[in-house]
Formats: structure tokens, C-alpha cells, sequence
């Protein structure tokens, strides 16, 4: 008979410890085989329209793209139809975006967009905006397949209209080249084509571009020069020259477009009569201190026959503190005549001319011809560079609901990002939180953050757009949720 084995505290602990370790390994080995098993997925990865189906453990979309080796710039739009986390049999969708150019109410701005036709674009504008600006898409060579291979209409027709007429291209589903080529439509380099909506037409719309010049008369108004003249009575003025308008012959270079000018630029200027300067002689107030030279001079000049003179007597008074040498008497004096000439020059200019009596030899004569041209040389303006430089809140909601769109934030999506960003910065471009730095539109902290879509992101509405849609995209996943998290704390 065997002899049982004593109890004692020291094996129970041990096989304890047996079981908890037995435990943990089991539990381990399960959670690794389900997540193993988990973690494997099959997605489809649709890139641009080409669907393939791919195996992965990646957790999100990013990582993987980054296993395919498929380059995301900044522009493209990624989706996934399991949203953050990667899920089993989920979609990754990725739209490669190119740039092309539209026309806000008049205004050219570059767009980037992941629409397949020209129509599809303008469905966007049109999908977010009830009363949307007039909204056109520049084609700006239709010659060349990155610029120009945009197809016009996926759906239907195109209405084509140039040079006056209009018809209709059956096959839409083809790029402005093809369809202009079918109608016989020729070309020049400078020639405009854009696509516009009309309801549900779609037109192709062909502008002329030529160039004229036109010759204009202008008129070259006279200056008014005063003079001070001692003959005349205080208040008293006398016009000594009649003014008369001069005249200029100017050539511009003009611009037209379906035969309408559009701009301009001067190319040359003629004049052909020089303008006459009016020359008005008025009489100088006396002071006290004058008033009382005069009687002094008059006492000491008593026995002159040439006393009355005006020459002399101007002489006389302006150096009736002199001790009488002649060489002080004559510097006074010409000190004297060259104050009265500044003196009796208006707008800063010399006058010099032979009708003022009491010039005896004015150094700054000749200068006439400069009068009246002050702010001729005018400061060069700077031409501002960017994409929707400064741009109204019109224009900048207009441009929004199209890039939203295409991200397919329609309806409430958009209606929350309306108020968001007029709780954010009203719309304004150059809005700034004074407290934190906050900027533009999307109110990105810190501003230096736009950067990476636009050097110009500080002037550039277009730039704090694109940042601020891909920002929401990223955080949130939609302008409904980014709305829902600034109604709970205050921010998104």
C-alpha cells in the first residue's frame, strides 16, 4: 500500500501557481489566434475606377496604401466605406486629383478636383448652392490630354456654340477637341473654350481672342499760375495770359473678345498742341513793418528824380536797416525779388515769366514746364499671385460647396460646414484669433499649417479651402461630425 502524499502549504501554493500559468498561456495563445485570424483582411482597393482585391493586416486605409506603394498627394480624396478602422471586406476608394481652372462670377481660379467630365464638375457647384454664383470651366487647351482630355458630357449632349452660331454634339462622352473637330470648329492659339450649365443643358462655348488697336484725342488741361505784382492794389488781380487746353494723341492696344474689348494698354502718345498757362497777377498785403520802410525810404529819396520808380523803391525798402552801403542795398534787393517770385508761385511752381514786374531776374525761369505734373509717377502695384487672392465670402462659399461636393459632403454635411466656419471666422480669409493665432477660414492652429497645400495660404482663400476639408476629413470624417464636437466644446 503506498503511503498518500502529506498536505502541506508550500504544494498547494506550487500547483497554484501551475494552474494560473496553464491559464495565462491558454488565453494567450487564443487572443493570438483571433487576432490573427481577425487582423487578416480582403479589401478592395478601387484606384481611380480600377478595382483590385488585395489581402491585409494594415488597421487603416493609410497604412494601407503605404503596403501597395501607391503615393497619395495632396489634393487626392481617400475613402473607406468602414471609416477609421480597416474592417473586413471593406472599400478603399482612392480619386486622383488634377487641376483645372473655373470662373467664379468672372474670376479664374486654378480648381483641383476628381470629377471625370466637365459636367460632373459643375454638378458639384450646383449640388451644394440653390442660387449658386455663375460657375463656368476654363479649358485652357484642348489640343493637350492633361489640360484639354477632360470629357465634356458623360451623359448626353453637348450644346456647342461659336462665332455667333449654335449646335448640338449628339455624343457628349468625348473631350472639347473631338466634339470642336466633329463641328468643323477651328481653333486660334488664343481662342477660350469653357463648359457652363444652362438648367440641365450642357453648353461648349467658344470665345475669339484678336487684337486692334484704336487711336484716341484727349484733351490737356491748362495750369493756373499767380503771380504777385507790388503795382497792383491789395486783393486787386488781373489776368495777363489767357489759358488755353492743350491736346494728345494716344494709341492703345486693345484686347476684344467675340469682338467686345476687354483690356487695354497704352502703346503710344502723342502730343499735338502744348497747353498755355493762365496767368493771373494779383496785388500783395502790405504788413506794418513794410508800411513803415516806405515813409523812410520816401523821407530819403526826397530829391530823386527817379524816386518813384519800382525797382528803386523795392531796393530802398528792403534794406532800410542797411548803414547805406550800395553792395549790402543791391544784395537786399535781390534777395527780395527771389521771395517774391517763391512767394507768388502756387502748387509749387516757378513762375519766372516776363509778366510779373516785379521779377528783375528770376533763377528758376524755365520751370514751367513741370507744373501740374505731380503724381505722374505713380508707385508700381503689385499683381497678386495665388488662386482665390482675397476672395468675397461669396466667392469663397462658392468655391467650398463645389470641393465639398465632390467629397460627397452634400446636404447636412454642408449645412454644418456653413456653420461652422461662420462660427469659425464668418467666411473671412484674413480673420484672425488675437489670443491664439488662429487663422483664415478654417482657423487652422498654427497658420503655418496651410502651408502644405499653398505657399499663399495667409491671402489664398482657395489654399484654406483645401486645408480646411482635408483637416475635417482627417479628425472628424465629415462636416457633420466636426459641427456635432464644436456644439459640445466650443472648437473642432
Amino acid at each position: 500500500m503506498a503511503m498518500a502524499r502529506r498536505w502541506t502549504p508550500q504544494r498547494f501554493v506550487t500547483l497554484r501557481r501551475i494552474r494560473v500559468i496553464a491559464c495565462i498561456a491558454a488565453t494567450s495563445i487564443a487572443l493570438a489566434g483571433s487576432f490573427a485570424f481577425t487582423a487578416r483582411k480582403s479589401v478592395a482597393l478601387n484606384i481611380n475606377g480600377q478595382t483590385t482585391q488585395v489581402t491585409t493586416y494594415a488597421m487603416t486605409a493609410t497604412r494601407l496604401l503605404e503596403e501597395q506603394g501607391v503615393d497619395i498627394k495632396t489634393h487626392d480624396i481617400v475613402t473607406t466605406s468602414s471609416g477609421d478602422q480597416l474592417a473586413n471586406h471593406a472599400v478603399v476608394t482612392v480619386q486622383s486629383a488634377y487641376q483645372t481652372t473655373i470662373n467664379i462670377d468672372g474670376t479664374a481660379v486654378p480648381f483641383w478636383t476628381v470629377a471625370t467630365s466637365a459636367d460632373q464638375l459643375l454638378g458639384f457647384f450646383e449640388e451644394n448652392q440653390n442660387n449658386a454664383a455663375k460657375i463656368t470651366v476654363d479649358i485652357k487647351n484642348v489640343y493637350n490630354q492633361l489640360t484639354g482630355g477632360l470629357v465634356i458630357n458623360q451623359s448626353g449632349p453637348v450644346t456647342v456654340i461659336a462665332d455667333g452660331k449654335s449646335s448640338v454634339a449628339p455624343n457628349g462622352k468625348l473631350p472639347a477637341a473631338s466634339i470642336l473637330d466633329s463641328k468643323g470648329i477651328v481653333l486660334n492659339k488664343e481662342d477660350r473654350v469653357s463648359v457652363e450649365k444652362d438648367s440641365d443643358e450642357t453648353i461648349l462655348r467658344v470665345r475669339r481672342v484678336t487684337h486692334g488697336e484704336e487711336t484716341r484725342t484727349s484733351v490737356i488741361p491748362f495750369s493756373t499760375q499767380t503771380i504777385i505784382d507790388p503795382n497792383l492794389a491789395e486783393g486787386q488781380a488781373d489776368v495777363r495770359q489767357q489759358g488755353v487746353n492743350g491736346e494728345k494723341t494716344q494709341v492703345y492696344d486693345v484686347t476684344y473678345v467675340d469682338g467686345v474689348a476687354e483690356s487695354e494698354t497704352l502703346k503710344s502718345e502723342t502730343v499735338t498742341s502744348m497747353a498755355i498757362d493762365q496767368i493771373i497777377a494779383v496785388g500783395a498785403a502790405k504788413s506794418d513793418t513794410d508800411k513803415g520802410s516806405d515813409k523812410k525810404s520816401d523821407s530819403a529819396d526826397n530829391g530823386k528824380a527817379d524816386s518813384g520808380s519800382n525797382n528803386q523803391h523795392e531796393s530802398s525798402g528792403n534794406n532800410a536797416n542797411n548803414t547805406g552801403d550800395k553792395n549790402n542795398s543791391s544784395s537786399g534787393n535781390n534777395t527780395n525779388t527771389d521771395t517774391n517770385n517763391n512767394a507768388g508761385n502756387t502748387g509749387g511752381n516757378n513762375s519766372g515769366n516776363s509778366g510779373n514786374t516785379g521779377n528783375t531776374g528770376n533763377t528758376g525761369g524755365g520751370t514751367n514746364n513741370n507744373s501740374g505734373s505731380s503724381g505722374s509717377d505713380s508707385g508700381t502695384t503689385t499683381t497678386p499671385s495665388g488662386r482665390l487672392w482675397h476672395a468675397t465670402v461669396a466667392q469663397a462659399q462658392a468655391y467650398a460647396a463645389g470641393a465639398a461636393a465632390q467629397r460627397g459632403w452634400t446636404g447636412n454635411d454642408w449645412d454644418c460646414l456653413v456653420k461652422l466656419w461662420n462660427r469659425e471666422s464668418r467666411w473671412l480669409w484674413y480673420a484672425e484669433n488675437a489670443s491664439s493665432g488662429a487663422y483664415g477660414i478654417p482657423q487652422s492652429l498654427p497658420a503655418d499649417k496651410m502651408a502644405a497645400f499653398g505657399a499663399n495660404y495667409r491671402d489664398d482663400a482657395a489654399v484654406q479651402i483645401d486645408w480646411g476639408l482635408w483637416y475635417i476629413a482627417q479628425r472628424y470624417g465629415s462636416p457633420s461630425k466636426a459641427w456635432q464636437n464644436s456644439e459640445q466644446i466650443g472648437w473642432y
